[in-house]
């Protein structure tokens, strides 16, 4: 189920909407829809709002390259499930030690956003739902990557990604991940998920904690 497109998204939320003329079909089968936070959030609350599906999050932590941390070289989940660029993290040098050291930081902070953002709430059951993880669009995929096999190891009867925009070669790696790949816009390039939004800004924790709240009600 994939549209190719020419056009950009005023912003998340009416990326979300736009997305969420795809999935459509997907509302009979009572999904649970998972947003990454922070950015695929906005995108998912549209979605979850289209399809009266509960939403809920998957805090996935990109790992950036030592000096350059928007260079990912890996992913981490909230459920410990990992995920490294071996051939990246190979040409930079980076050791053992090193690496350990980094996700040791990141862990830190993804352990913060998911007490921030669930408190002492546990997760919603995902086993034998259908799970459409949401994100604001895909450039590695190494993230995406990672959360689609924190969702997998939950049992779901299916698994769906949902994107607005993709890079090609990322899409052909996540069409291995999930049983389905949604995706609004996949360009022949893609130099940065930004450029497809007039509005590409940083989304805070009360915004993603606002998005619950609403959906919860």
């Amino acid at each position: 189920m994939s549209e190719r497109r020419p056009g950009r998204f005023s912003n998340r939320h009416d990326a979300g909407r736009q997305l969420a003329s795809l999935l459509l079909p997907l509302a009979a089968e009572q999904p649970v829809v998972i947003g990454l936070p922070r950015g695929g959030v906005p995108v998912a609350e549209e979605v979850a709002a289209a399809l009266g599906a509960p939403l809920e999050v998957l805090a996935v932590r990109k790992i950036g390259a030592p000096g350059n941390p928007e260079y990912g070289i890996g992913a981490i989940a909230e459920d410990g499930t990992r995920l490294f660029d071996l051939e990246a993290v190979a040409a930079l040098g980076i050791d053992a030690d090193a690496l350990e050291g980094i996700v040791a930081r990141e862990s830190t902070e993804l352990q913060r956003r998911v007490e921030a953002y669930r408190g002492d709430r546990p997760p919603l059951s995902l086993r034998g739902r259908t799970v459409i993880v949401v994100d604001d669009g895909v450039a590695t995929g190494v993230t995406d990557t990672a959360a689609l096999r924190a969702a997998r190891r939950c049992g779901p009867r299916r698994l769906v990604l949902a994107v607005p925009v993709c890079a090609p070669d990322s899409a052909a790696r996540l069409r291995q991940e999930a049983d389905e790949l949604v995706c609004l816009i996949e360009p022949e390039q893609l130099y940065g998920v930004g450029q497809w939004y007039a509005d590409f800004s940083q989304v805070s924790d009360a915004e993603v904690l606002a998005a619950l709240a609403r959906a919860a009600s």
